[in-house]
C-alpha cells in the first residue's frame, strides 16, 4: 500500500472518530439524542398545560434539559403554580420539575 493511501485512511478514520465524539453529551451539553428527547418532552408538557382549563391562558414558559423541566413565567395564584407542577409531573419523560413561576 502506498504511503498516500495510508495517510488518507488515517485522516478518514480520524474524521469519523471526531464526528462520532461530537454527538456525545456531557454535564453541560446534550447529545443529539438527548436534544431530540428533550424537544419531545417540551412539546408534551406544553400540550398538557394547554389541555388544562386552569392553565390554558397563563404565561408559562417551558425549558427542558436532560429530562429536567423548568417552568417560568407569571401566574395568577400559588394554586395555579402548584397545578402547573402537578400537570407537568404526569408527562412521560419528565424526571424533575423546577418551578420558577412568579405569582402576579
Amino acid at each position: 500500500m502506498s504511503k498516500l493511501n495510508l495517510i488518507a485512511r488515517f485522516l478518514l478514520s480520524l474524521l469519523l472518530i471526531m464526528a462520532i465524539a461530537g454527538c456525545a453529551g456531557s454535564k453541560v451539553s446534550e447529545s443529539t439524542g438527548e436534544y431530540f428527547d428533550d424537544s419531545m418532552v417540551t412539546a408534551k408538557v406544553k400540550s398538557a398545560i394547554l389541555a388544562d382549563s386552569r392553565l390554558k391562558m397563563m404565561d408559562i414558559k417551558v425549558i427542558t434539559f436532560k429530562g429536567a423541566v423548568q417552568l417560568s413565567g407569571f401566574v395568577d395564584s400559588a394554586d395555579v403554580a402548584t397545578r402547573a407542577v402537578q400537570v407537568v409531573r404526569t408527562v412521560k419523560g419528565v424526571k424533575v420539575v423546577n418551578n420558577s413561576l412568579v405569582v402576579k
